[in-house]
């Protein structure tokens, strides 16, 4: 492969018109995000309630959602990750993309307000409630080989194996996978270049909800991140509620927050045209 060399001048204007891009970006977001959604989880209306699935630790669900109804992660028994991945429904060579979510919203921190991106440009979820702000988009998920070196010994499920179980059923395969969001992880990068465990930021009974933007597939995972510092295999389970959502208000905060996603939803409006 060849490699291009580019001269100081070159890379200092390059530098120049990225960080007037991400000025103007940061420019249109609000000054503040919303604080976390309130502890309990408030019941949600038995008539909007379309299905309910308990997931058991350790183990993986799949289901389709159709646009304009909501999932509701709960980890109502104490701490525990929640590995998503999910395609579009019509065609699944769409799927979530974690590296886009991050960079066209200029934060890894993902929480109410904010939006997840598909690898086409097009909004997937809205995060419209989240009680915790301590969720994952960089490292992906568990291996037979990290659960291995971490509880050596145990008979453990993995994420990574699991996702592909997930991928099978839905009559995909293991290279359809995409990056996984991990929620309820409270990971962050440090000035040092590393990832950490921030064990403060995460509460039992937990609880975030997507919003469905396009018909699709999500897949879900309960095993522990790889940096849980829990040194034993003791994973939770966790409550998908699938329910019928609100419509969104002109001003919804994930529909305005952003150019980017101003621009996502645009996208999405010519696929629904």
């Amino acid at each position: 492969m060849m490699h291009v060399r580019r001269s100081p001048a070159e890379i200092a204007a390059n530098r120049a018109r990225y960080e007037e891009h991400q000025k103007k970006g940061l420019e249109f977001a609000p000054k503040a995000l919303p604080g976390p959604s309130p502890l309990p989880a408030p019941a949600i209306a038995a008539a909007a309630i379309i299905h309910q699935e308990i997931i058991p630790g350790g183990w993986y669900w799949s289901t389709k959602v159709s646009r304009g109804e909501a999932i509701r992660i709960d980890q109502g028994e104490g701490n525990s990750t929640v590995a998503l991945v999910a395609w579009n429904a019509e065609d699944t060579s769409e799927r979530i993309n974690l590296v886009d979510t991050a960079k066209v919203q200029w934060t890894t921190a993902l929480g109410k307000g904010r939006v997840i991106f598909s690898d086409m440009g097009r909004v997937m979820f809205s995060i419209i409630e989240d009680s915790s702000g301590g969720h994952d988009c960089l490292m992906g998920g568990s291996t037979a080989a990290s659960n291995a070196a971490k509880y050596p010994g145990e008979k453990t499920r993995n994420t990574r194996d699991n996702l592909i179980l997930v991928a099978v059923k839905l009559g995909l395969d293991r290279r359809d996978i995409p990056g996984i969001l991990n929620l309820f992880a409270p990971v962050r990068l440090a000035e040092s270049g590393g990832f950490g465990w921030q064990s403060k930021r995460s509460n039992s009974g937990d609880y975030v909800e997507l919003r469905a933007e396009m018909d699709m597939l999500v897949g879900f995972s309960t095993c522990p991140h790889p940096l849980d510092p829990d040194p034993t295999y003791q994973p939770k389970p966790v409550v998908i509620t699938r329910y019928r959502a609100a419509a969104p208000a002109a001003d919804d905060l994930c529909r305005t927050a952003t150019a980017e996603a101003v621009r996502g939803f645009e996208n999405n409006a010519l696929m629904q045209a």
